[in-house]
């Protein structure tokens, strides 16, 4: 199985991903990063609501990521462990640059999840859409964005969690180290005001706000690959 799994690292579980890693093996790490990168953009996002920064963020957290893999163990799923320092970043860089006295306390760490990236661009990949419902879909998602965009912080979060990225409700207390009561309310708050917002658009459209598109995927996995190899060069340890 071991075996198996190093020869193809796209077949590889996450807890395969992260020991291959943990040994140096920069294939697995490539793989490891195009499997998360969507959901861990999508949290980023949902924290400093700005598209550059939160890739800036992702790349970051995965050098970070790569430096401490041997830590993991597995005690919690690889993408929790990804998305705790993922959402630690994006807090700490929030309450650094805008000062912002109501922002969400988060303990060290948050949480992760399991989207290919492959996957988040599958609507892309249907039938080619004519430019009318390629308008209509484009004015639904910037209306969906900007509706979530506006929700408090807490509930903004909460929400991408819970909906967009449909972590469980422990999950999304894990990984931002609130009560699962409080994940519950946050939540049911959050899809009323967008709901009151929406009326019956909001079902329909969630699923198409925050796709994750190829290029940036492609951008975030090259510029932490780089930044590994010129690490390496610079004889430097992780």
């Amino acid at each position: 199985m071991e075996a198996r799994s190093k020869a193809d690292p796209a077949r590889a579980s996450d807890l395969d991903l992260a020991s291959m890693v943990a040994a140096g093996d920069p294939g697995a790490f490539e793989v490891l990063m195009r499997r998360h990168n969507g959901a861990l953009y999508r949290t980023a996002r949902s924290i400093v609501r700005d598209e550059a920064e939160a890739e800036d963020i992702v790349q970051e957290c995965y050098l970070l990521a790569f430096r401490k893999m041997s830590s993991f163990r597995g005690e919690s799923s690889l993408a929790t462990w990804l998305t705790r320092i993922v959402v630690n970043e994006a807090s700490g860089r929030l309450r650094k640059t805008r000062r912002r006295a109501d922002i969400i306390e988060l303990v060290p760490g948050a949480n992760g999840l399991e989207t290919h990236c492959e996957d988040a661009m599958s609507d892309e990949r249907a039938a080619p859409e004519t430019p009318d419902d390629a308008a209509l879909r484009a004015e639904a998602r910037r209306l969906i964005e900007a509706r979530i965009d506006a929700l408090p912080d807490k509930l903004r979060t909460v929400f991408m969690l819970r909906a967009v990225e449909d972590m469980s409700v422990e999950e999304t207390a894990t990984a931002l180290g609130i009560p699962e009561a409080t994940v519950r309310s946050q939540f049911f708050r959050a899809r009323g005001q967008l709901r009151e917002a929406l009326a019956r658009d909001f079902d329909s459209a969630t699923l198409s706000a925050f796709s994750f598109d190829g290029a940036r995927c492609d951008r975030i996995v090259a510029h932490v690959l780089t930044k590994l190899a010129e690490n390496r060069d610079g004889s430097r340890s992780y």
